[in-house]
């Protein structure tokens, strides 16, 4: 872990109180009833903690990505599904902060900061994902105003969010071609299909989002057109630490009650972690979740410091995702029988932690953007 400040280290005590006294107490029945709170971000976001990058201008916390990190780590520790939560409402936040006019800004942004409203994020598309440049959803300008019509995937939040940031074709084919919208809940044409029913993060509301003949104004468009998908990997970028972060809570939560359990359980009258195969088990576990953790720091003092950091977050998030899957599934192992039945929260935190490979870009997709930047580089 990087030094932290006093100040930092308050932020994430603070965070981890907050955390475990308005999520802790629903957690497992919000995974297993399949709820979604949303008073329980408002009281979150009351205390400071929706709007943590967000400048102080717009009622944000004023800090940096490696705050965000340490809080978002926090949060997934008790819940990754309020952390994914935080983190997508933050994305509007993020997006307006570097593409938005005033108007955007001072319509949005304090809400989103103080947790009284809640955002989402509409890219992905049935037949496009990982693809993203290939979207079909279209908006068609007549006159000052754009008429939408398209379907969207995996939206969390769907249906409960007050503002979406839209992806949509105003132009030709390819990423020239897309452009970015701020589409209100309250929009005529705007619906919602079926909600899915997930392996993990059962607590987060994914949802089909329909749109027909949604019209808006041209004032609802983030910047000129032709810029919607650089502000959609601006976004995913910086998504790439958050992800990273609340893997890395995920990675420590499994360690941590995996590491209690083996020194509480015996067998043979010895403590279980003094058996080689489960405390070696438990060394690498910290190994793997320690490293995860330094490498998204890395990535978040990186984007901090306003100095190139993409390819490090391609880097944190395969690293800390893969790491959660690997840890929270031996920690399921030194529970033992005990691990695959819901008494216990580890077998949660596995569930929770494979979706972690799929957002935010696939770690396939990672590897090819860590692959190709390694091709520039070597064949200088």
């Amino acid at each position: 872990m990087f030094i932290l400040s006093e100040e930092q280290k308050e932020l994430q005590e603070y965070a981890r109180a907050s955390a475990e006294r308005i999520f802790g107490p629903t957690a497992a029945e919000d995974d297993e009833k399949e709820l979604f709170r949303p008073d329980l971000l408002q009281q979150f976001g009351e205390e400071g903690f929706c709007g943590i990058p967000t400048a102080v201008d717009y009622d944000g916390g004023g800090y940096g990505y490696f705050e965000y990190a340490l809080v978002l780590e926090e949060i997934a520790k008790v819940s990754a599904s309020y952390g994914v939560s935080v983190a997508v409402s933050g994305l509007p936040q993020v997006i307006l902060q570097e593409f938005g006019n005033e108007a955007q800004k001072a319509r949005w942004m304090s809400g989103l900061a103080q947790g009284q409203l809640l955002g989402g994020f509409a890219l992905s598309e049935p037949d496009s994902g990982s693809d993203a440049a290939s979207l079909t959803t279209n908006a068609i300008k007549e006159g000052d105003s754009y008429r939408i019509n398209g379907r969207k995937f995996w939206i969390t939040h769907g249906g409960y969010a007050d503002v979406y940031v839209l992806m949509a074709r105003t132009g030709g084919e390819g990423p020239k071609g897309v452009s970015a919208f701020l589409l209100p809940k309250d929009a005529p044409g705007l619906s919602f299909g079926k909600k899915e029913e997930k392996m993990g993060l059962r607590a987060s509301p994914t949802v089909e989002m329909v749109l027909e003949d949604v019209v808006l104004p041209e004032s609802a468009r983030i910047g000129p057109e032709g810029i919607g998908f650089n502000v959609a990997m601006t976004a995913l970028n910086s998504g790439r630490i958050t992800i990273g972060a609340i893997s890395v809570g995920l990675a420590q939560a499994a360690l941590d009650q995996a590491g209690n359990y083996a020194c509480i359980r015996k067998q043979f009258k010895k403590q279980i972690i003094d058996f080689q195969g489960v405390g070696f088990m438990l060394a690498n576990m910290s190994i793997q979740t320690e490293s995860a953790r330094l490498l998204v720091h890395k990535a978040a003092y990186l984007k901090d410091k306003d100095q190139d950091f993409k390819l490090v977050a391609s880097m944190a998030k395969c690293a800390a995702t893969d790491v959660a899957m690997s840890v929270t599934t031996d920690a399921v192992q030194i529970f033992g029988g005990y691990g695959y039945t819901r008494e216990y929260p580890v077998e949660r935190f596995m569930r929770d932690a494979k979706v972690m490979q799929i957002v935010e870009g696939t770690n396939q997709v990672q590897r090819l953007v860590i692959s190709r930047e390694l091709k520039r580089f070597y064949q200088r």
